[in-house]
């Protein structure tokens, strides 16, 4: 029996079965390995690779593999830019970086980590980054036509303005050209995008990789990050949001201005403390003044922001720990939308590991870091959404610190124990957390002060169940920082539907992506704006979602959509 029959076989049986769930479909393969003598059970990817492509797009989703990946509703994209010393020296908890023990990585990174190894595959170019990763999510069954780009490696307004400029013109680049070979007429050519990335066949061999990068460096040419921003627009493959990571001394007004032009929507900010003092000791080269300067600047700008936390850095106590994330709330100069908590690893190569073999450090344990994050979790709000406890690097790589990998299981046990309940975006989204009963959805406005302006999180959600299905970030301003504002301009930092990532122009019908939700939450958004005597609204679009807003009369301004109101 070939793969193609016995794809066709199992698919057929899913067709008889449309209730089979994920083990049904295991034990399913199972009994047809055993019926047709074939020793080695075909993985759900082999299945999808050697089937039709009408029984490809058919029976996707049921057998994608990693679900959670786009369930959020879109493809997140993580790119690695290539090493680079910082314009300050190195922080004293920093791997990575040039000369590291792993040789030359990306700063903060030790070349274990997934992205890393992508990124060292291709050489560290994004143009070939970017096609490898879209490859990986048709052949794992999602649709990648909304994507979340996140450029990773360090602080990337500190490389040159012209790395920069060359680094997301081929992020977008990609992306169309990708659109434009595989997908003509907004529908998948599967095997043509077989043929071309030589599937199904040896994955992980080196001859084939250096074949496949050969044929995309190909394609690669040269352009311009206006040309590719506006191909991007109505591409198949849209970026719908761009995230860039940065310090805070690399965060204020010209790198603002400069990511904007990028068409950057999300900032990390690792601001890691809201002390002084460790920020000095671990020679971070930003103060805590910084943090919040930058902060407002960036939220008047328009970001959206997911502040990157450390815990148990030099001089900082359990009881300093949980106070500092508290305040994080509590202190109106504060306030993320969204926040990465990492516990602070000993790393071979750094200054704190000199530290630590002399005595002079003592690392945060596992059970201690578990107990701080499983603490706070109540007292993250509504509006907030905790993105990871944990850095993406195996403890294989560290000197002493936290010692497992799944850092989340420990503080879901002791948050079980304490009582806690997580009642962040992350716990609450559609999709992620499910409900039996018929949703009772409705429209909520929570306003909160941030950064000398006011926010307000308009949400839909289903009150009695606690599930949340989509959001809006509106923003008053504290100043005007660009030509485009005026004294009574708003701007709304994000509109965010959640289900499972449908493609762009389709329906499913499990997803609350296309129920009407955005279209809601944006009238709220600008109703709120009139009530208080704002007459003009800008938006902060991922370029890829520019056309939506034209749908309801916003217009592009500099790199915001603007509608008068």
């Amino acid at each position: 029996m070939t793969m193609e029959s016995f794809s066709r076989a199992l698919c057929d049986a899913l067709d008889a079965n449309p209730k089979l769930d994920k083990e049904g479909i295991a034990k399913l393969k199972i009994t047809l390995c055993k019926e047709h003598g074939i020793k080695k059970i075909p993985t759900d990817i082999e299945v999808l690779l050697n089937s039709p492509s009408d029984i490809m797009h058919k029976f996707r989703k049921r057998l994608q593999t990693k679900p959670n990946r786009s369930l959020s509703g879109v493809a997140p994209l993580a790119l690695m830019t290539s090493p680079a010393k910082c314009p300050h020296g190195k922080c004293t908890i920093c791997p990575g970086g040039i000369d590291s023990p792993w040789g030359d990585m990306p700063q903060s990174y030790t070349g274990a980590e997934p992205a890393t190894m992508r990124g060292v595959r291709a050489n560290f170019d994004p143009y070939i980054q970017v096609f490898n990763r879209l490859e990986q999510y048709l052949v794992t069954g999602h649709i990648a036509d909304k994507v979340d780009v996140i450029v990773m490696g360090g602080t990337f307004p500190a490389r040159s303005k012209e790395y920069q400029d060359d680094f997301i013109t081929n992020i977008f680049k990609a992306m169309n050209d990708f659109s434009d070979l595989f997908f003509p007429n907004e529908e998948l050519d599967f095997e043509k995008f077989k043929d071309f990335f030589e599937l199904p066949g040896d994955v992980g061999g080196e001859e084939r990789t250096k074949r496949i990068h050969k044929k995309v460096l190909e394609l690669k040419g040269n352009s311009t990050l206006d040309v590719e921003k506006k191909r991007n627009e109505t591409a198949v493959i849209r970026c719908i949001g761009l995230t860039i990571e940065t310090k805070p001394d690399w965060g204020f007004l010209d790198e603002g201005n400069f990511m904007l032009n990028q068409g950057c929507t999300r900032v990390e900010l690792g601001i890691q403390s809201v002390y002084d003092s460790p920020l000095k000791l671990i020679n971070r080269g930003h103060t805590v003044a910084d943090n919040k300067k930058s902060i407002q600047i960036l939220k008047d700008l328009g970001f959206k922001l997911n502040f990157h936390m450390m815990l148990g850095l030099p001089s900082i106590n359990k009881e300093q720990d949980i106070e500092g994330i508290r305040s994080l709330f509590t202190d109106s100069s504060f306030r993320p939308d969204m926040i990465k908590i990492y516990p602070c690893m000993v790393m071979p190569g750094t200054g704190l590991e000199e530290q630590f073999k002399r005595g002079e450090f003592i690392p945060i344990t596992t059970e201690t870091a578990a107990d701080i994050i499983s603490t706070v979790m109540g007292d993250i709000p509504t509006y907030c959404r905790l993105m990871r406890v944990q850095r993406d690097i195996p403890t294989y790589r560290t000197t002493a610190g936290v010692s497992k990998t799944n850092l989340r299981q420990d503080v879901d046990k002791l948050m079980n124990e304490k009582g806690i309940v997580s009642r962040d975006i992350r716990a609450r989204e559609s999709g992620r957390k499910e409900t039996t009963e018929k949703p009772d959805v409705k429209l909520i406005v929570t306003e909160y002060d941030a950064s000398g302006g006011k926010e307000f999180f308009i949400s839909f959600e289903d009150v009695a169940n606690d599930v949340l299905y989509g959001f809006c970030r509106l923003r008053f301003p504290s100043m005007q920082l660009r030509e485009e504002f005026t004294p009574s301009t708003a701007i709304i930092r994000e509109l965010h539907v959640y289900g499972s990532a449908v493609g762009i122009g389709t329906d499913d019908s499990s997803s609350s992506q296309h129920k009407g939700y955005g279209k809601q939450l944006l009238a709220k958004a600008e109703n709120i704006a009139k009530e208080n005597s704002y007459d003009k609204m800008l938006v902060i679009s991922g370029v890829g979602v520019r056309a939506y807003y034209r749908k309801f009369g916003y217009v592009l301004e500099g790199p915001y959509m603007s509608k008068l109101i």
